[in-house]
């Protein structure tokens, strides 16, 4: 069953696929440029039935960056992952094929530093409105430095 999705997957989508893995069966990860994504995934709708995002993950991998989107359908899980470079570390939203994912996307902003291009709405989602910019607390690089404690009434 999942060898007649992946070799479908690959007629439809053909010199769009990078890379094709199936790990395990009902397991398919395949990697696409940043440039390809919207029209992989709506390509994975429209003919596929691929339209339940599971999640999307954002990776540090020091050397750039992976964004990996986890989609089911009752056959499958497919994971679709895009290689980023960290000196522009930038992705287009998916919102207009798939408008549950401006969660995701937001988080992935606030958390690892990436943009989203042409996200709907890109306030931050997770972290405090007074959170430093440039501080993303997903990357690798990133250090921790505590905020100085304040005890209430206490005496200077």
């Amino acid at each position: 069953m999942t060898q007649n999705i992946v070799d479908k997957i690959k007629e439809s989508l053909g010199d769009k696929i990078i890379e094709i893995k199936t790990p395990a069966d009902r397991r398919v990860f395949f990697t696409v440029s940043a440039d390809n994504l919207l029209k992989v995934i709506e390509i994975l709708g429209n003919d596929f039935g691929f339209r339940h995002l599971s999640t999307i993950t954002g990776i540090d991998t020091v050397k750039n960056f992976e964004i990996l989107y986890h989609f089911a359908i009752s056959q499958v899980s497919l994971t679709i992952r895009v290689i980023i470079s960290r000196e522009n570390p930038e992705i287009p939203s998916i919102c207009r094929l798939i408008p549950g994912a401006v969660l995701y996307e937001r988080e992935i902003q606030d958390l690892l530093g990436i943009t989203v291009k042409n996200i709907p709405d890109p306030r931050p989602i997770v972290l405090p409105d007074d959170w430093p910019s440039g501080n993303y607390p997903l990357r690798k690089d990133w250090n921790y430095e505590p905020p100085e404690e304040k005890i209430p009434g206490e005496k200077k």
